[in-house]
């Protein structure tokens, strides 16, 4: 969806719909959508500077990273962002410590759903884990542990820290 800057009412641009992406576009490789992504957000217009604040809302399935069992991830993402035109960038070459958080638009035009998914790829967690506790696999007879069908009793050590249970003796 292309915002036209040049187009926005002074009072701004409310948009409230439904984005369709696809699961490919994401991240996250072994997420899925469940719903379409919902955004309610405001587009304002000052000067040069387009602001765009509002909230993204989804649900995905995703795979735990140690059970490897799906779960449903809920996402409700507020952001407040503030676009330069692209033209302002291209008189300075160095990338300095402020201007690495700036965003950019170009030819007057805003694309609406890429900074909806991008919102919403900015949300996902570096290893999903379908609860904080979650124990994963039985490295022995491969059942997940949280279900209690392993009774496996693993009381092997590491034999790399063998060296460091010997005692130590005084140089003295």
């Amino acid at each position: 969806m292309l915002i036209d800057i040049d187009r926005l009412p002074k009072e701004g641009l409310r948009v409230s719909r439904d984005f369709e992406f696809l699961s490919l576009d994401l991240v996250e490789e072994n997420a899925v959508f469940l719903e379409p992504a919902h955004a309610d957000v405001t587009v304002r217009l000052a000067g040069d500077e387009v602001y765009v604040q509002g909230q993204v809302t989804a649900r995905l399935s995703f795979v735990c990273s140690r059970c490897l069992t799906p779960f449903e991830f809920p996402v409700a993402s507020r952001f407040d962002l503030v676009y330069l035109p692209e033209d302002v960038d291209a008189l300075s070459e160095e990338l300095s410590d402020e201007k690495i958080d700036q965003m950019f638009y170009s030819d007057r035009q805003l694309d609406l759903r890429a900074v909806i998914l991008e919102q919403l790829n900015l949300t996902f967690p570096a290893k999903p884990l379908c609860s904080p506790d979650c124990e994963g696999i039985c490295a022995v007879c491969g059942e997940i542990i949280r279900d209690a069908h392993c009774s496996c009793l693993v009381k092997e050590s590491n034999p790399r820290w063998n060296k460091l249970k010997l005692p130590v003796r005084d140089k003295s």
